[in-house]
């Protein structure tokens, strides 16, 4: 988005480390807003080696010992460290354009990418189910998934624009909810009002605003890509729920979203509720929470958390528009190699 279309919806708002998990409990007196809630402003990264789910050899151990943290950090670094000395080599085709040879960085090398190096002290960013594990699918939504993944494997590499994940066609990435850490740009931005919060996430170019006046919802469902959002104070805490998250009818268009959200796969935009929860608990540090319910997706809700941490880091703008002139380069490419293939005219068209 252009930075003047990013300060036009920022206007509209205006105007209308710890090596354990984070504190269970706000700072006895969180900052004030002149109006009187929490304050919550500043940017804030979500970057994290904690993963989303559990490794199985961890079983049911939900936290790490400090040494244990130490050691997941050092070698952390010491691979960035190792890949920053390696040898440019070339790059191959493989089936990850992120993953090259022994766990190295595919297209992008290790330069552009920023996952971080710090633990959150638990072993995964999920914490119910107590297994840190995501719920397995429904019977109808795993018949679902079997079923599209059977008629992908039948198109080929770009048959049609619907191939294409939703960040690819430079529609959203990683904005959330829930706001899961990425591979980059993690970083938010967020604002206050009386009457509304703004989070400008950092990844291609969206900017979250959440009504606080205790509007009505919808009278019917509305698909939006952010979900209609609505938010409330609990004491200290500020509790998003947003509903109404349009899934995409086309298989892959999920957006390179971890747990799928939006991709519909037989479920119904209007089955699909996150709550988030954000809290300050010191100076440099938000708890964020969150719940996903899905029934006609996962067989029970489930619940994450990881720290939000301050950060001097300004925000880049991710220059990714909507359409993305490379996906017409791809789908041309495509068809110029089956005309090839047929032995007819090649590339000239």
């Amino acid at each position: 988005m252009k930075l003047r279309s990013l300060v036009a919806a920022l206007a509209l708002v205006l105007a209308a480390g710890a090596l354990v998990p984070i504190a269970a409990t706000a700072q006895e007196t969180a900052p004030r807003t002149p109006w009187g809630h929490p304050d919550l402003q500043g940017t804030y990264t979500s970057k994290t080696i904690t993963p989303l789910q559990r490794p199985a050899e961890l079983a049911d151990r939900a936290l790490l010992s400090a040494e244990e943290v130490a050691s997941l950090e050092r070698e952390v670094l010491d691979r960035n460290a190792e890949l920053a000395a390696r040898p440019a080599r070339r790059t191959g085709a493989t089936e990850s354009v992120d993953v090259g040879e022994d766990g190295a960085p595919g297209f992008y090398n290790n330069f552009w990418l920023d996952r971080g190096t710090t633990s959150t002290g638990r072993t995964s960013i999920v914490v119910d189910p107590p297994d840190g594990r995501i719920p397995p699918l429904t019977f109808e939504a795993q018949q679902d998934e079997d079923a599209r993944l059977a008629a992908r494997s039948m198109r080929g590499e770009a048959d049609t624009w619907t191939d294409m994940d939703l960040n690819d066609r430079c529609m959203l990435w990683s904005v959330g909810p829930p706001m899961l850490p990425t591979g980059y740009n993690n970083n938010y931005l967020i604002l206050q009002t009386p009457e509304y919060v703004a989070i400008q996430v950092e990844m291609i170019h969206d900017t979250r605003i959440i009504p606080l006046d205790g509007r009505p919802r919808l009278g019917r469902p509305i698909p939006q890509w952010l979900g209609e959002m609505r938010g409330r104070w609990e004491g200290d805490t500020l509790v998003v729920e947003t509903r109404n998250i349009a899934r995409s009818e086309e298989g892959s268009s999920f957006g390179n979203d971890v747990v799928r959200i939006r991709a519909a796969n037989g479920g119904r935009t209007e089955s699909l509720r996150v709550i988030e929860r954000f809290t300050r608990v010191d100076a440099d540090t938000l708890r964020y929470e969150f719940t996903v319910e899905d029934p006609t997706r996962w067989t029970s809700p489930w619940s994450g958390e990881l720290p939000l941490r301050r950060t001097d880091e300004s925000l880049f703008e991710y220059a990714c528009h909507e359409g993305n002139y490379s996906i017409v380069n791809m789908l041309s490419g495509a068809r110029a190699e089956e005309r090839m293939a047929a032995g007819g005219e090649g590339a000239s068209r």
